[in-house]
């Protein structure tokens, strides 16, 4: 087995007791990046000089060696961040933006720039200037978006972890997809600078994609800038929404598996599901979007609206003009449901210490066509999937993606865990606590990608 296979807090360990040479591990990513990555697009760029740069400068951190994917979302002191289009709206130039600070300073290397959904506009991660990613899983079917290539790499095991970004679900769909661990963080609590939205987003959050919890514990360790302690949780109450098409318009097999999921994560801790009611959260996903796209306005003018490279997709090119056409109004109102929200939000973790529900509703779709079969009939995986991701972005809330299954397609089914502002390490617990309820069954199996047998 290569070292590649290890778990990340594996491949730290052995470095440090010298089980693994760090240069080693280096040059097998780097071959099995040019190997598997072919086939699903995950990774745009690599540069192995400054990779063994940063190498041989490594400081003797908790991630001294590893190697690590960035997405394309983040400036390097050597690349600028693209933002999987074209062309950005927004200045983009090299720098160290705080993902590559931590994980520079923590001694990882990038070896890689994963690929992404263009301008972040998506859930599937099946458009891109750099193409489409691919899910290792089923390499004619969406890893999801828009953080696509850092979780497809993950999934393929062209490393143990990345970094993503997370503004409306953008780490939990892929990590859902492609049967991942991943975390959206408390809102300001994961490095953000030098993203080109730092200082105007109440969205956007920097997050780990990883086989498994303890490992985003390590990843979000580095980026958070503290240590994630570990805890054993106790009679956990999670509260699971009754009537509401976020946990009852979803596939069968989705269903049941994440009921499952929360059944056994109940018992194992001694704890209790409850059904609970969260008004407008429907109304929460459209508010979302809608400041979403209102701080997307900053520094944009007519005249910059009107020079938009030729290259960006029709539906990217509308949703910028769109952007202009905004009423006050509906900022103003989405401004007054995240206030509801929030308020409803700490009440209700008052009574309960987790809300659960399918991180996505359906497995991933194709990537020609993105559709889903739903009860409620045939619609677009964008449009199914924001309804559950919303809540946590409009709030700030933090919110984690656990696989809990596979469906008849062979494709990873994932619950949603979201806990009270702060509460990263509750999540994080919780989500060990359910991987040894299930055997680590789920966060140890691999797509077929992954488990051919490989030169590196």
């Amino acid at each position: 087995m290569s070292g590649l296979d290890l778990t990340l807090r594996a491949q730290a360990a052995a470095i440090v007791s010298g089980e693994l040479d760090p240069a080693a591990l280096l040059d097998a990513a780097l071959a099995r990046i040019e190997e598997r990555n072919p086939a699903i697009n995950a990774v745009v760029e690599t540069f192995p000089e400054r990779s063994r740069a940063m190498l041989d400068a490594a400081p003797d951190g908790p991630l001294r060696g590893v190697p690590m994917v960035i997405k394309d979302e983040w400036p390097l002191p050597w690349r600028a961040q693209r933002f999987g289009a074209a062309e950005m709206l927004s200045p983009a130039k090299p720098g160290e933006s705080g993902p590559f600070r931590a994980l520079r300073d923590a001694g990882a290397v990038i070896v890689g720039v994963g690929n992404m959904h263009e301008a972040g506009g998506g859930s599937t991660g099946n458009v891109s200037v750099y193409g489409p990613a691919r899910n290792p899983w089923d390499t004619a079917r969406c890893p999801g978006g828009s953080s696509s290539g850092p979780a497809a790499a993950v999934s393929a095991r062209l490393t143990a972890g990345a970094v993503g970004a997370d503004g409306i679900g953008s780490i939990r769909f892929p990590a859902a997809y492609c049967g991942l661990t991943g975390l959206k963080p408390t809102f300001g609590r994961a490095a953000m600078d030098g993203h080109h939205m730092d200082g105007v987003t109440s969205m956007i959050v920097s997050g780990p994609l990883c086989a498994d919890a303890a490992d985003c514990r390590l990843l979000a360790s580095t980026l958070f800038g503290e240590r994630l302690a570990t805890g054993e949780p106790s009679g956990l109450r999670i509260g699971v929404l009754s009537g509401d098409p976020v946990g009852d318009d979803v596939a069968p097999e989705v269903r049941e598996a994440c009921e499952g999921a929360v059944d056994a994560l109940g018992a194992a801790t001694g704890g209790e599901v409850r059904d609970v009611a969260l008004a407008d959260l429907q109304a929460s996903a459209l508010a979302a979007v809608l400041i979403a796209n209102a701080e997307e306005l900053s520094g944009v003018t007519p005249q910059r609206l009107n020079e938009l490279h030729p290259e960006l997709t029709p539906i990217n090119r509308g949703f910028a003009k769109y952007r202009m056409l905004m009423p006050a109004a509906a900022a103003v109102k989405s401004a007054q449901i995240r206030t509801a929200m929030r308020r409803r939000l700490a009440a209700l973790f008052g009574e309960v210490d987790l809300l659960a529900w399918p991180t996505v509703p359906a497995v991933a779709p194709p990537l020609e066509a993105p559709l889903v079969e739903l009860p409620s009939g045939t619609v677009t995986a964008d449009q199914a999937n924001i309804r559950g991701a919303g809540l946590a972005n409009l709030t700030g809330v933090p919110a984690i993606s656990v696989p809990v299954g596979v469906g008849d397609d062979g494709l990873p089914i994932a619950l949603q865990l979201q806990a009270a502002w702060g509460n990263d390490e509750l999540l994080l617990d919780a989500a060990e606590a359910l991987e040894r309820a299930n055997g680590r069954r789920w966060v140890e199996s691999l797509p077929p990608l992954a488990a051919e047998p490989t030169g590196a």
